[in-house]
């Protein structure tokens, strides 16, 4: 019982590896239209996907000002930021988030939103999946394609469309900075006329734009 028990364990993780890594690199190729968090929005769903060649660098140096200072140079997870994220855990203290573009992507794009452990640990697999087999361009094309960015909204596209009645390919540095604000708190805060916390996000935000581009944070998406 045990023995035949072990071997069908083998055989489900043997799959999935097998199944999970075809599926990462057809998605190296293919667009992402669809995703388990669309699946699920009760609302009608807005999405349009765009090359990184349509969406402005802006944008690009937006998300890594917010989201993401090392994306260029990590193998996908913040070390030093999860340590801190632990640290806070254990003295009580509000947790920073710790997930880096690439963790947001993987879960994005193959999971469920939530937590737990599960998850998590997939979160971490797909990570190391794409960190290996995608590029860093790709990467970050996908991110900005799936990421929710208002209700019912995905990808920076639908969401330049939603807030400024524009193509993402021609984002000022306020106007990506202030889709950038959105990303963590989706349903609850507004690019247009943002106040309080989201406004004051969004501006520094725009701030760090400039240091992006001064120390080649972005450059691994444009080489």
């Amino acid at each position: 019982m045990i023995r035949r028990a072990l071997l069908w364990t083998a055989k489900f993780v043997l799959w999935f590896v097998i199944i999970s890594v075809a599926l990462v690199i057809l998605l190296r190729f293919v667009p992402v239209t669809y995703t388990a968090t669309m699946l699920m929005d009760e609302r009608s769903v807005t999405r349009d996907w765009e090359p990184l060649s349509r969406i402005d660098r802006n944008m690009v140096s937006a998300v890594i000002a917010a989201e993401d200072g090392k994306f260029c140079t990590h193998n996908g997870f913040d070390t030093e930021a999860i340590e801190q994220a632990l640290e806070e855990r254990a003295r009580g203290e509000r947790q920073r988030g710790a997930s880096t573009i690439s963790q947001q992507t993987a879960k994005n794009v193959f999971l469920w939103q939530g937590g737990g452990w599960f998850r998590k640990g997939l979160e971490a697999y797909f990570t190391v999946l794409i960190e290996n087999l995608w590029d860093k361009r790709r990467i970050m094309e996908v991110y900005l394609n799936v990421a929710e960015t208002g209700l019912g909204t995905y990808g920076v596209e639908s969401g330049a469309q939603r807030y400024f009645g524009h193509s993402a390919a021609r984002l000022s540095p306020d106007e990506a900075s202030r889709i950038a604000a959105v990303l963590p708190s989706p349903k609850t805060r507004e690019a247009v006329n943002p106040r309080g916390f989201t406004a004051r996000y969004g501006n520094t935000i725009e701030a760090r734009i400039g240091v992006v581009r001064r120390d080649g944070l972005d450059s691994c998406v444009y080489e």
